[in-house]
Parts: structure tokens; sequence; C-alpha cells
């Protein structure tokens, strides 16, 4: 409704005025509710409904509605209500289907005959019920909202700062735990350093002193051979072959001098299951663990035996009647269902992740680039020559594999992720189940040329992980 209606101004006033108000069960009258009105008014009111006076038949039996002019008083403020246009007669009725006010002509021979239509003051008193149902339902959502703020918002906040408290005594603990034993751990490895320095030192000087005293005999005994060769007659010369020749045995006897492991710094003495475990887990669980993004696997390397998916990501083992035979290439393997990665790594620390899911044929680790590719003999197999390092699951046996030496590896859980660490420093790889946080075999070899990832599939399939 327009603003200039009036309609929040209407009041509903029963034509019985004469007639004492009907008591509530309570003993108050209707009009003692603040702001509800009655939504049931009574039958005789002028602008509500039409009296039977005013109802008459036509011929035809349709119903016709004549205003009356008599009412002396209106449920409506009359100076409120407006005149139709039309007809010249008070607008006392509203029109649902149009949403406007009309007068009893235009809903008899109107524009709005049959339309859903309703006296003003039926209209009125429905409108202000539903505000005030709007106005209750406000009420409510208010009480909740402050309900909710001042009780629920406050013990979670201090819910939060109890939480808060323990989660930060939790890390701290945590931290203190692995920090004790981290110390704890570096000394006793500093120590062992320590002692197998002191061990190689004292060689060294025993080694020193030994070979010292080597040289003083053979420049002794080398001079007293020279003075003999020099200063001997002939028949003196002859007659001294005993004495030459023992002390050319004596010169023998020094021997030759020869390195070994003794003089050199044991790699045993670093060896720690928990440095090993941390330093692992730091790379393989920290944000670099799935590697560099663009790794790949080579296209160019990809056996005819296995797919390579669109992202170049997985391999996958295809049955003989899928496979096909791809162009030649120099960099493709064609007897070994293996691939190359893209990441040659010759310097720095490395890792990624490759899911293996439920495949029970595989190897995964790492290769010279001059690995052979043709042929089926040991130099383009994974593991069977000097030339790669990798973890081998088959038939549900997991070992270590290089130089065609094999060695078990004890698994507790078989893994569904298999992550490889190269760290070119210490030149180690380490093969790592990142699930379980648990170390599966790490060796140590100098490397002599650029490492490449390398993987065989030979049931279902594997994928680089990022």
């Amino acid at each position: 409704m327009t603003e200039d209606i009036g309609i929040c101004d209407l009041t509903v006033v029963s034509l019985q005025d004469n007639e004492p108000e009907a008591e509530m069960e309570d003993g108050e009258t209707a009009t003692d509710h603040p702001m509800k009105t009655n939504s049931k008014l009574p039958e005789e009111t002028s602008n509500c409904s039409f009296s039977e006076s005013m109802d008459s038949f036509d011929g035809s039996g349709n119903s016709v509605i004549s205003t009356s002019t008599n009412n002396p008083k209106s449920d409506s403020n009359p100076s409120s209500l407006k005149v139709c246009a039309v007809h010249d007669t008070e607008l006392d009725w509203f029109c649902g289907s149009e949403g406007k006010l009309i007068c009893s002509h235009c809903a008899i021979v109107g524009p709005c005959q049959g339309h859903t239509v309703t006296p003003l003051g039926t209209q009125v008193t429905a409108v202000r019920n539903q505000l005030v149902d709007v106005c209750e339902k406000m009420q409510l959502q208010t009480l909740r909202i402050e309900r909710f703020i001042n009780q629920t918002l406050s013990a979670k906040e201090k819910a939060v700062q109890v939480d808060a408290s323990v989660a930060r005594e939790r890390v701290l603990s945590q931290v203190s735990v692995v920090r004790e034993a981290l110390e704890e751990e570096e000394q006793r490895l500093l120590e062992a350093v320590q002692r197998e320095q002191e061990r190689v030192e004292q060689c060294l000087l025993t080694q020193r002193a030994h070979w010292t005293q080597a040289l003083d005999t053979l420049a002794q005994t080398r001079a007293n051979l020279v003075h003999t060769l020099t200063h001997s007659h002939d028949a003196q010369l002859v007659t001294s072959s005993q004495d030459i020749s023992e002390r050319v045995e004596e010169a023998e006897g020094v021997g030759e001098p020869r390195d070994s492991e003794q003089l050199n710094l044991s790699a045993d003495c670093t060896d720690s299951s928990l440095m090993q475990g941390l330093w692992a887990s730091a790379v393989l669980l920290g944000p670099s663990a799935h590697g560099p993004a663009n790794l790949r696997f080579q296209e160019r390397s990809v056996s005819s035996m296995l797919s390579l998916s669109a992202d170049e990501c997985t391999l996958t083992f295809l049955p003989k009647r899928s496979r096909h035979s791809p162009p030649y290439d120099p960099a493709r393997f064609d007897c070994w269902p293996n691939a190359l990665g893209t990441l040659a790594i010759s310097s720095g620390t490395h890792s990624w992740v490759l899911d293996v899911g439920q495949s029970a044929a595989y190897k995964i680790g790492v290769c010279y680039a001059s690995m052979d590719r043709k042929g089926s003999g040991n130099g383009a197999r994974l593991g069977y020559n000097d030339r790669s390092w990798v973890l081998s699951h088959y038939e549900g046996d997991f070992t270590f594999c290089h130089a065609g030496r094999h060695t078990p590896l004890q698994v507790i859980r078989r893994p569904r992720h298999v992550g490889v660490l190269v760290d070119w420093p210490s030149q180690t790889i380490l093969l790592y189940d990142p699930d379980s946080y648990c170390v599966l075999h790490s060796a140590t070899h100098p490397f002599s040329a650029p490492l490449l990832p390398a993987c065989a599939v030979a049931d279902r399939s594997v994928t680089l992980l990022h």
C-alpha cells in the first residue's frame, strides 16, 4: 500500500457501539492487548462486509453487491479513505490479486471482478496480526542471539583459552622430548666421532713412526751397500756376498707402504637410527617432501610395456594385447618396464614421493643417465648393474638392489607410498614410508655422475605425487 492511503491509521470499530465488550477468559477485554487486534470482526461492519439488505440477486442468479450509505460508523477512519477515480466511491476493499485498494464496484463490475478481494478492515487486521507475529519472532530471535553471545560464545572463549594452553603445553612437551633426545644423541655421536678421530690419529702416528724408521733403515742399508760397492776390492767384494745378501734381505723386509681402511674415519661412528629418522622426517614430511612441482617421467624413456598419463606422472603396466610400438628412440627402454624422471641430481638434497597403491611388482630408486636402455641384459635392468640403486617389491618381498646384490628388508607394513631422498653432500640414498615414518633402507655410495629418478612397474600403476 502507498503511504498516503493511511492504512496504519485505520481502526476496527464494531457497529454495536452500545453493546458491552466481550470479556476474555481471564477477565480482560479484547482491547487490553497493546498490539494485537481482534482477528475476527463482527458480521455487521460497513467496510468489512455487506449487510444482507444490500445483497440481492439479478434474474440470472448472479449475486449483486450494492453499497450502503446509512451506516453511521466505519472500521476505517473516513478521512483516511480515498475515493475510487472510476466509480467515485470509497476504496474500502483490498484486491489481493493486484495488491491495491479498490471500491465495491471495482470488485463487482470493474477490473477486479473475479479477483481475490478482502474487506479493508479484515486486511488491516491480518496485516497487524502478521506484524505482531513478526515482531514476536524477532524478539525471540533477539533473545536467542543474546543468549548465544552471553553464554555460548563466552563459554567457547574460555574453552579456547584452556585448549590453547593445553596445546601449547603439549607442543612444548613434545619438542622438549625431541630436544632432549637430540641433545643426548648429539653428545653420543660427537663422542663417537672424537674417539674415532683419536684412533685414526694414533694409527697415523704409528704408521708415521714405522715408515720413518723404515726410511732410516733403507737409507743406512743403501749407504752400506754403496760403500761396499765403491770401496771394496774385487776379491773383497766377492767374499762379501753373504754380508751383501743379509743387507738386501733386510731392505726387502721393510715392505711396501699401503693405504688401509684403518687410516680412514669410519662412517659407522655417525650411524644413528634416531638422527636418520628425524632427518628423513624433516625432509620427507616437510614443505618440499614431494619434490619440485615440475618433476615428471621422461616420455622418451618410457618403455612400450607402460603407458604414461597425460600429466606425465602415472605409469601403468600394459598387458601384451594393449601394447604398441612407439617410434625408435635411443633413450627408450625396449625390454624392461622402466622409466626415468626429469630431475638430474648432482648437488643438494632432493626428495619425492610415489603412490604405489596396490601394485605387487615395482622398483623405485635412482640410476645414472648412462644406464643401458636397450636389450634384455642386466645392463638395462634396474638394480642388476652398478649404475642403479632401487627398492624392489615383488611377490610380497622387499629388497634393496644394487649391482645384482639383493639386501632383504624387514617391512612391517606394506607401504602405499614410498619416499626417495637423495642427499648429494653425504652421498646417501634413503627410502622411506611417509605414512608410518619408517626408514625402509639407506645406502651410501660415492656417486660419480648425476642421478635420475628411476622406476619400473610390472603390476597396476605408480604415481608421482606433488
